[in-house]
């Protein structure tokens, strides 16, 4: 039967697989095809990559425009924490939609169907399957079709680190990879090791640690792979969803407009920034439109800002102007390297949900190098082993290539199928 199966290991930026830090990722890459320019959307988050990645499509159109955004309430902007369980439920109360495409969970209902289990954010996890086609599996919550919650016994009830990643590992070989009657998507994203990468010096032998049991976990699920029936026509895709850049300082993005004279207050809603780690969408009230130049003009002057992206320039980065969104920074990034040889660092904005971010750990959400080069091995028909491939590759083009292995139709997706010959 034809199938796919995609692993995700969220955070793991594509330097850090090797024979020596992920060594069981090493040896599948030549059971597999590399993609060497593999890269991600902006924001680099995993809210938004997991939107793009379900629907194939860019944060423009399907809506979900950063990990914390902006939704326009009765005439004033509310900056929302998109990981939260609840969020897509009210996005679609707001805006009359969750994401504004289809995402593969609904593409695949009547065809074999898709079961996730991931163990990221809740908002990241129902991005797969907002409006309940599938069947999701998240510590905050699991749902069968029509987001019907499912019995107590079949609940994922797991902890955000190594020990929950594996519990969950054992549930989804047992129950997708392995099921006696598998979906024709079995998706599984694990927390690690991006949860740990925040809190940790990148590099250190902690985050090494780290590095070895996300390792693990992998090569339990290419060990269940390895032992499917010869007849089943299996797609079988690894990777991550962005990468890590060390953090080297916070910006109070907020109070620099402040002081700026450029935002009335820290508490005003006529400018709201929305920090998206190392980079940050900033949305203006219509009151305030007239500030947008002079917004743009002065985080271009800054010296923590790097690329910084008027209303016009938006749509390079695949956002939209949706919900009063005037401007984004990405946060400025350099080569050098930390104590323990880790290059790419990356100033961070300073977040408004009282998580601090850590001087030396990680972060991502910006167009850094590092942040921006997640890994991506695929094996099945259409990939060669062993092969690197060079030309450019995407988040947005996992959707298109899972459609075409189980001989399904792309039409609406942004991205393109990877499978050799099928680019136009």
């Amino acid at each position: 039967m034809r199938r796919a199966i995609l692993l995700v290991l969220d955070g793991l930026r594509r330097d850090f697989v090797g024979p020596e830090t992920t060594p069981h990722l090493a040896a599948f890459a030549a059971r597999a095809e590399q993609f060497s320019a593999f890269s991600t959307v902006f924001p680099s988050c995993t809210r938004v990559v997991s939107a793009s990645l379900a629907t194939g499509c860019l944060p423009a159109r399907h809506g979900l425009q950063g990990n914390t955004m902006v939704l326009v309430e009765n005439d004033r902007l509310v900056r929302h924490d998109a990981g939260r369980p609840d969020f897509l439920q009210h996005k679609r109360r707001v805006t009359g939609r969750s994401l504004a495409v289809p995402t593969l969970a609904e593409r695949l209902r009547e065809h074999g169907g898709a079961v996730i289990f991931s163990n990221v954010s809740p908002g990241a996890a129902y991005a797969h399957d907002p409006d309940g086609h599938g069947r999701i599996y998240h510590r905050a919550g699991s749902f069968g079709r029509g987001r019907v919650p499912l019995p107590e016994a079949e609940q994922l009830r797991v902890t955000l680190d190594l020990a929950g990643d594996r519990a969950m590992t054992e549930r989804f070989i047992a129950e997708a990879a392995l099921a006696a009657s598998p979906p024709a998507l079995a998706l599984m994203w694990l927390g690690e090791p991006d949860s740990s990468q925040h809190a940790l010096p990148l590099g250190s032998p902690e985050h090494l640690a780290v590095l070895k049991e996300a390792d693990r976990n992998a090569k339990r699920v290419m060990d269940a792979v390895a032992q499917l029936p010869d007849g089943d026509d299996v797609l079988f895709l690894l990777g991550s969803d962005h990468g890590h850049q060390v953090v080297s300082g916070v910006i109070h993005i907020e109070a620099e407009l402040v002081a700026a004279g450029l935002k009335e207050s820290l508490d005003s809603g006529d400018v709201v920034v929305a920090s998206n780690g190392t980079s940050a969408l900033i949305y203006l009230h219509p009151n305030a439109a007239g500030r947008e130049t002079a917004i743009t003009s002065f985080l271009t002057g800054q010296d923590w800002a790097g690329t910084v992206l008027s209303k016009a320039d938006l749509h390079r980065v695949g956002q939209s102007t949706d919900n009063g969104l005037a401007c984004a920074v990405a946060m400025r990034a350099t080569e050098a390297p930390n104590d323990f040889g880790v290059v790419g660092t990356s100033f961070a904005a300073k977040r408004s949900e009282g998580k601090e971010d850590v001087i030396g750990a990680g972060q991502h959400g910006g167009l850094g190098a590092a942040e921006q080069s997640p890994f991506l091995m695929i094996s099945g028909p259409g990939f060669s082993a062993g092969a690197v491939r060079s030309e450019a590759a995407s988040v947005i083009d996992i959707a298109p290539t899972i459609l075409a292995h189980l001989g399904l139709s792309d039409s609406g997706t942004d991205g393109n199928a990877l499978q050799r010959g099928s680019r136009g």
